[in-house]
């Protein structure tokens, strides 16, 4: 599923309207499409009141289609105009044939008939601004908004669906106008818009739900971003034959871990153990194998020389170099420390990287590549490596700030990929996956309970193991993100936001690959 710009939306719009589907029909649409979904949501929606904030544009029209159908159905909406609609507006007219109530909010009598309607509601449909917002929240919009989540705090209950976007929220940047509306769901029309899964819009933007409003698809093949999907995902996954054997499943060799980051080296080699790989090898210096191995029992070990004890020798690579052949892929870098050992050991292996098998750089191995100053350091990678850096190392390698790779996610890591020409995986909330191309995916998982040490070396692990299967790396990287956030969803929902480990990530990763595989849908509780 695509995700657009408010130019690249308004840009499908009118070439659907040059392949014969009207604007009109593009609302019956969308209203109709918001209306089942607000039927979902409320369950036995028979004389449920509902109120409905209907802005003065498209957006505002697809609620009133909305509010029809809702009255249709039996449920009992309000509609309340929250600014102007032009004169004779035939949706209008036709709610008012119908007996639906139709107020004007912004007048002091509709403002005490919005009071009344917000405290018996079961739900409030936010069709005011949409995609064409261009003012700022003021006025009776401003007090109108404020009374609706003043009733939303008093009443926790009461459940806010935004139509497209969340009034005050910009579908490019995701900004918001801090008198804008907070949802619990947006339903987004046609396709998401990328302010969605920006911050701080994100977190105005509750729960996203997309749906088709009948543009041709075959108009969007030239949009760059796509929302990885479950159904994508589940076509991803690499075939499990029944005659198969460990080799079946590919070898993935991981250089991790040093005396002050064990569980690192442990945490990588069960993710890529717990997406399928076949044979998980560990290269981690000899002095704390013992302690890894007390928890990483599956796996086989190359120990490593060190120096100091519990860090890397200078002549480690050697080593690894012995070892890694006839192995599918290799991640190096997950809790290797900064020790002048560890540093020599990852330019080591750089240098001989034409000898290295389809490679994923992590942790302190990009630390190592963006301190190469002066250097093209992604001219010591193959083409198809894969980096995952989080924002602050994403910052080290550009020489920029973690403010301007938060702000920008998508297009940094985009103009990274295309630059450097390798797969970029820049990890947090929405977390984003560039290709060279120019083309990226987007993870539809953004869950707090990640936001804990270890969980970048359980995906770095997931997406090695899935190289490791014959996925090719942009697919490899791509179903890693999406298995890692399905994972989290899975853990937290039992475990709850806060207290959740990295460790609970991993008994949940084939749980996400067995529901894709069953087509579960996964739901919060």
């Amino acid at each position: 599923m695509k995700i657009v710009t408010s130019a690249q939306m308004r840009d499908l719009e009118n070439r659907s309207e040059k392949a014969g589907i009207s604007t009109q029909t593009l609302m019956e649409n969308a209203g109709l499409a918001v209306a089942r979904r607000v039927w979902d949501h409320l369950g036995l929606v028979k004389k449920a009141p509902l109120t409905v904030l209907v802005g003065p544009g498209n957006n505002g029209g697809d609620g009133l289609v909305a509010a029809r159908h809702l009255n249709e159905w039996g449920a009992r909406p309000t509609v309340f105009l929250c600014l102007p609609r032009k004169p004779h507006d035939p949706l209008v007219s036709g709610l008012l044939k119908a007996n639906v109530p139709v107020h004007n909010a912004f007048t002091k009598d509709g403002l005490v008939l919005l009071d009344e309607s917000l405290h018996t509601a079961h739900m409030v449909l936010d069709a005011i601004l949409g995609i064409g917002r261009s003012r700022a929240i003021d006025g009776p919009l401003k007090e109108i908004i404020s009374r609706l989540m003043a009733e939303k705090l008093d009443r926790p209950d009461l459940r806010i669906v935004a139509l497209d976007l969340p009034t005050g929220l910009d579908a490019d940047t995701g900004e918001v106008d801090p008198a804008g509306v907070v949802a619990d769901v947006t339903v987004t029309l046609g396709y998401p818009k990328i302010g969605l899964y920006m911050p701080p819009g994100a977190e105005y933007a509750g729960r996203i739900e997309a749906v088709d409003i009948g543009t041709p698809a075959d108009l969007d093949s030239e949009i760059p971003l796509e929302l990885m999907t479950r159904k994508w995902a589940a076509a991803a996954l690499p075939p499990r034959p029944l005659f198969s054997h460990k080799g079946t499943f590919g070898r993935a060799f991981i250089v991790a871990g040093s005396v002050n980051y064990i569980g690192a080296a442990y945490l990588a080699a069960a993710g890529a153990g717990r997406v399928g790989a076949g044979l998980v090898t560990l290269a981690v210096p000899q002095g704390i194998q013992a302690a890894v191995a007390a928890k990483a029992t599956e796996a086989t070990y190359v120990p490593l020389p060190e120096d100091p004890p519990g860090e890397p020798a200078q002549n480690a690579s050697g080593t690894i170099l012995a070892n890694v052949e006839g192995y599918d892929s290799l991640l190096i870098g997950c809790g290797l420390g900064r020790s002048a050992s560890a540093v020599r050991l990852i330019e080591d292996m750089l240098r001989s990287y034409r000898e290295l098998p389809p490679t994923v750089v992590d942790a302190d191995g990009l630390n190592f590549l963006a301190g190469l100053s002066g250097e093209q350091w992604w001219e010591r990678l193959n083409d198809d490596a894969i980096v995952t850096p989080h924002p602050g190392e994403m910052a080290r390698l550009l020489n920029s700030t973690v403010r301007e790779v938060e702000t920008h996610r998508t297009n940094v890591a985009i103009e990274a990929a295309v630059k450097w020409n390798k797969i970029v995986v820049l990890k947090g909330a929405y977390t984003v996956v560039a290709y060279p191309t120019g083309q990226a995916m987007l993870s539809p998982f953004a869950n707090p309970a990640m936001a804990t040490a270890g969980t970048g070396d359980v995906l770095a692990g997931a997406i090695a193991g899935l190289l490791a299967q014959g996925l090719s790396p942009e697919k490899a990287a791509a179903l890693g993100v999406y298995l890692h956030g399905l994972a989290g969803e899975i853990a937290s929902a039992e475990i709850g936001d806060a207290g959740m480990l990295a460790g609970d990530l991993l008994p949940a990763l084939p749980r996400a690959i067995r529901d894709l595989k069953a087509n579960r849908p996964f739901v919060r509780p």
